[in-house]
């Protein structure tokens, strides 16, 4: 049974980020384009974005791409119906002719909800609840999802989780008795309880086998300080390892209050007939009061570095900054910057000098967001060094307008790319609502991407940019910290 069917919008995860970067690379510009045409041509966009996109633009390509975005935003936007239900808020976006179903149920709050001493809490009871619920125990729910090809997951990040269902259309009714029923009544048996805590524990011991996992492990302790981030979702060993299953029923008592959650369906369904079995089910939740506070912005007021010991063939180094969250302006010249900055940190530590298989730049998607540079490299010291210069060709020198299209494009390619599914969709219309100002906001990325001018990005790489907290998993006689702070400090 899958836990994460919404895992492109669980929160930034860098671990999962890096894998993916190590894998593979961005597809030539060429490849893109042709990639583009074909999604587009399956649903998402006008085929006339990509070419106003593509070339060097001119004041009717501007406009004509402008016009088309706003076109777009307003016949998705037409396709979501937003109502409530006894305090939860539900969207539902018809997609007609879709085969599939996608819904997820969100809990506000994320990290806000726990603390160090029970982390990892509200991850460990959805993934119990999704084993077995009152109408269907384990070996009955087992059956009847396989039967139907139907899946249950759950999902967390630093601002909310999720239960989630995917379903084809043909079996949703049925698989909705199933996801109801989890939701309200949950087995929570002590089979199912001993064998998800165990899974848990055996997944945290092994964070600091993997390098990567644990330079994220590392990078969370000196970002996250006196945050609430600093309580990961996914637990401790030690928090972890004191819940019990009447911890758990607890929890889900006190967690299942309609104003606690969104409700996301994607999906060829009628809304009016929607709400009515939602009002029958999820509906008669208690109300609760829950005031959803968004968390403090992170703010690093000097940079830092941190190197943990570990005998490595090579070092492993992050380093990260703080960064607007999707309710700024900001984020749209952002997701340019980070853009460049990454094909450019990779042309030169890796293609020019070989320094390191994969550098990287990354932008994160949480209310408290993140962005940095990664990097494994022998000489530390040296593939830093270029990937700072970067940065500061990046806050001093003018970008051609060129760069930012070419960028843009591939932006949108590889974003649309990762909508194609319903639960990818559900997952973004989340997202936005819970974190980024409203659903709205989530079909106005081509607008805002082709609004960005070069002064916008060289602007926000300067406001952004700067006084990286770095953490280095290696060797520390090969690390001159210097290079690391001096190059970066801004008073």
């Amino acid at each position: 049974m899958s836990k994460n069917i919404f895992s492109n919008h669980k929160q930034f995860c860098f671990h999962s980020e890096l894998r993916a970067m190590r894998q593979t690379r961005i597809q030539p510009f060429a490849e893109l384009v042709r990639s583009f045409v074909l999604l587009v041509s399956l649903s998402l966009l006008p085929a006339l974005m990509l070419s106003a996109a593509a070339q060097k633009p001119t004041e009717p390509a501007n406009a004509t791409a402008l016009q088309t975005a706003q076109n777009v935003v307003a016949k998705q936007a037409a396709l979501v119906t937003e109502f409530d239900v006894n305090g939860l808020k539900v969207l539902v976006k018809r997609r007609e002719g879709s085969l599939t179903v996608a819904a997820g149920l969100f809990i506000r709050g994320g990290s806000r909800n726990i603390t160090d001493k029970d982390a990892g809490i509200e991850a460990l009871m959805l993934d119990v609840a999704t084993d077995a619920s009152a109408s269907y125990p384990r070996a009955r729910m087992r059956n009847e999802l396989a039967r139907m090809g139907t899946v249950l997951g759950s999902s967390e990040n630093y601002d909310y989780s999720a239960l989630s269902l995917t379903s084809t259309r043909v079996n949703f009714d049925r698989s909705w008795d199933i996801f109801t029923d989890v939701v309200l009544h949950p087995a929570f048996t002590k089979e199912d309880f001993d064998l998800e805590k165990e899974r848990a524990l055996s997944s945290l011991r092994d964070d600091s086998d993997d390098p990567d996992t644990y330079l994220q492990r590392l990078q969370e302790r000196v970002a996250y300080a006196g945050h609430p981030y600093l309580n990961r979702p996914q637990g401790t060993l030690e928090s972890v390892s004191s819940l019990t299953l009447d911890d758990l029923r607890r929890y889900h008592k006190q967690t299942m209050e309609t104003s606690r959650m969104l409700l996301v369906i994607v999906g060829d369904l009628d809304p009016a007939q929607l709400k009515q079995r939602i009002a029958a089910t999820l509906g008669k939740l208690p109300r609760g009061n829950y005031r959803d506070q968004s968390p403090p912005l992170l703010s690093f007021p000097a940079s830092t570095v941190e190197i943990t010991d570990r005998t490595l063939p090579t070092n492993y180094v992050q380093g990260i900054f703080s960064a607007p969250p999707l309710t700024s302006a900001d984020i749209y010249p952002m997701m340019v910057g980070s853009s460049i900055l990454r094909d450019r940190v990779f042309q030169e530590v890796r293609v020019k000098r070989n320094l390191s298989y994969a550098p990287n730049a990354f932008l994160g998607s949480q209310a408290a967001n993140i962005g940095g540079i990664y990097v494994t490299a022998v000489d530390a010291n040296q593939a830093v060094g270029v990937m700072l210069d970067e940065i500061r060709r990046l806050q001093s020198q003018p970008i051609d307008d060129e760069d930012i299209n070419g960028v843009i494009s591939q932006y949108l390619t590889t974003y649309y790319m990762g909508q194609e599914t319903n639960a990818a969709q559900a997952g973004n219309l989340a997202e936005y609502e819970l974190i980024g100002g409203g659903w709205r906001n989530s079909f106005e990325l081509i607008s805002r991407l082709h609004a960005v001018t070069p002064a916008d990005v060289q602007r926000v790489a300067q406001k952004y940019m700067h006084n990286l907290r770095f953490v280095v998993l290696g060797n520390p006689r090969s690390v001159d910290t210097k290079i690391f702070i001096g190059e970066t400090e801004k008073g």
